[in-house]
């Protein structure tokens, strides 16, 4: 059965038609699951009984499509697409289709941010001014007070949002620091957390001052070709060259209609311009949970997931794990601290896609869903799949194999 909190998510007739459901595991035949899938017998019913709830949960909602992967230990264990990749067309989305990963391009920026300073390029308390001189802020003193960590970890002292609007608009980065100066900053930087796009992306621009190489090209280098990421990009143009793409969608009075891969937050990809297929979040996952220290350190990883502030009025992204989650944000991760879990975490939402990925390092497990439809279910799909490992958690942790693989 589902936990009792994810419960109270859902309308009760959809919750017991899943859970009826969940309760007959069959195999589903289009699923892609890996080893060692098939050694634990635990971990297998939990991917069943996932795979069984991610597809019934989506039909019911009417989502166009979606693609999941999940990673346990060291390798990819599960991986599958469910739906269309536009509607109106034939093509099903598989675990190669390209999604659009909106704001979980941040943690892509924090981690290549830590790489930099890993290796002395740039440090952590760099002022931003030194990369990107345009930055201004009323009043003009706490401009020269900004440091990369704020920008990371949102604490600038800007206002919620700030110049969002002119991101979608089409200015470039150093444009919008030059505005920030129409801003009264009340609180001055690293004090006060509040979600920023443009603030954010400038980090991209310190990088490549130091570098003299763009952001979606540091990444590619650092991240993308050593990790496996093959379809990975941070540009529209290879966004939409990609044979195997999915089409956003809307929901209008006569249901979800697809519309165009618009320009929005490439110019501002270390905010939001990422694009990625879960074959692809897969291999990062892995780099995540410390698989591949040749790419990323663990103690680049322990820096950038580290607890910077507290978010609490964002509750929004604690309350649906079914125990109390105390809400921070890292360097371009947010850390959900329980009682009894550490959640690494982040959502994601650009020009109609829906994304979410969360990882708990200490059981060396993750998961990472992308939506073409920015569709209610996209954000309670991984914490039902965090109530189902748990009640799975000890029994897969514990299994032994009685025989020796051949």
């Amino acid at each position: 059965m589902l936990n009792p909190v994810f419960r109270r998510l859902l309308p009760l007739a959809l919750f017991l038609a899943l859970a009826q459901n969940c309760t007959n595991v069959r195999s589903q035949g289009n699923a892609l699951f890996l080893p060692p899938y098939l050694d634990n017998p635990h971990l297998r019913t939990l991917l069943e009984e996932f795979d069984h709830f991610m597809a019934d949960t989506l039909a019911r909602a009417g989502v166009p499509g979606a693609a999941v992967v999940v990673v346990y230990d060291t390798a990819v264990v599960f991986q599958r697409g469910y739906g269309l990749r536009r509607l109106g067309m034939a093509d099903s989305v598989d675990a190669h289709t390209v999604f659009r990963l909106g704001s979980l391009s941040k943690g892509f920026t924090g981690v290549l941010a830590g790489l930099l300073v890993h290796e002395e390029c740039l440090c952590w308390d760099d002022c931003i001014r030194n990369y990107v001189p345009e930055f201004s802020l009323t009043p003009a003193t706490y401009a020269s007070q900004v440091q990369l960590t704020h920008l990371l970890a949102h604490t600038t002292g800007l206002p919620y949002h700030a110049y969002t609007n002119l991101i979608e608009a089409g200015y470039d980065l150093r444009t919008i620091a030059q505005r920030f100066a129409n801003f009264r900053v009340k609180h001055p930087p690293g004090e006060v957390y509040a979600y920023q796009n443009a603030a954010f992306a400038l980090a991209g621009e310190a990088m490549q001052a130091v570098t003299g190489k763009t952001f979606g090209e540091l990444l590619k280098e650092r991240i993308f070709k050593p990790a496996g990421m093959r379809s990975a990009s941070a540009d529209q143009r290879s966004m939409l060259s990609h044979p195997n793409i999915a089409w956003p969608h809307e929901y209008t009075r006569t249901g979800w209609r697809a519309v165009p891969i618009t320009s929005r937050y490439y110019n501002a990809a270390p905010a939001g311009g990422v694009n990625a297929s879960a074959a692809d979040m897969g291999q990062w996952l892995l780099v995540l949970l410390g698989n591949r220290p040749d790419i990323v350190p663990a103690e680049v990883l322990d820096e950038v997931f580290r607890p910077r502030v507290r978010t609490d009025g964002e509750r929004r992204y604690s309350h649906l794990w079914g125990q109390h989650m105390t809400p921070y944000y890292g360097l371009g991760w947010r850390t959900l601290v329980g009682e009894t879990d550490t959640l690494v975490y982040h959502g994601g939402l650009v020009n109609n896609f829906r994304s979410e990925i969360a990882l708990d390092r200490r059981n060396r497990i993750g998961i990472c869903v992308l939506f073409n439809a920015p569709a209610p279910v996209a954000g309670t799909i991984v914490p039902a799949f965090w109530h189902m490992y748990r009640e799975r958690q000890e029994d897969i942790r514990t299994w032994k194999a009685t025989t020796m693989r051949p």
